[in-house]
């Protein structure tokens, strides 16, 4: 063939849902190949599919949940805590409100993250205005001397 190998399997499958190999996955998903295989390792993610060759097949579905766990992580939430939501929802409804404590838990931590970033924006932007206004006064300073 030419270019690239006809792969049968993946071509039966994406006949009923999209699927995608790791760097392919890792494009769309923004993280490392080395990073889906480490959220695999450590349980974040299901065992994802396998290609005749042994090469990992994503699904859509595989990729909305690293959507989510991405989300969860660049918010600062801890690996342990992602674990322990990830194992809450796959042992079925009956743990809804934990996992409900759980993100309401990151939730707070989130506000109170904001806050005192919202405080610190203020005075970061009052002290560009103190700098903003001595410029000015220089520039007004040097326009008299000429």
């Amino acid at each position: 063939m030419t270019g690239r190998q006809f792969d049968l399997e993946r071509a039966l499958i994406s006949s009923v849902t999209d699927v995608y190999t790791i760097e392919e996955a890792a494009r769309r998903t923004g993280l490392s190949a080395h990073t889906l295989r480490y959220y695999e390792r450590i349980g974040l993610l299901e065992p994802v599919g396998r290609a005749g060759s042994g090469h990992r097949r994503y699904c859509d579905a595989d990729l909305g949940w690293v959507e989510f766990l991405t989300m969860l992580r660049q918010t600062g939430m801890p690996i342990r805590d992602m674990q322990r939501f990830v194992a809450l929802t796959r042992s079925g409804d009956h743990t809804i409100a934990q996992r409900v404590e759980v993100l309401r838990a990151h939730r707070d931590t989130l506000a109170a993250q904001l806050a005192l970033l919202t405080r610190h924006y203020a005075k970061i932007e009052n002290k560009i205005s103190i700098y903003e206004g001595i410029l000015a006064e220089h520039r007004n300073h040097h326009r008299e001397l000429v």
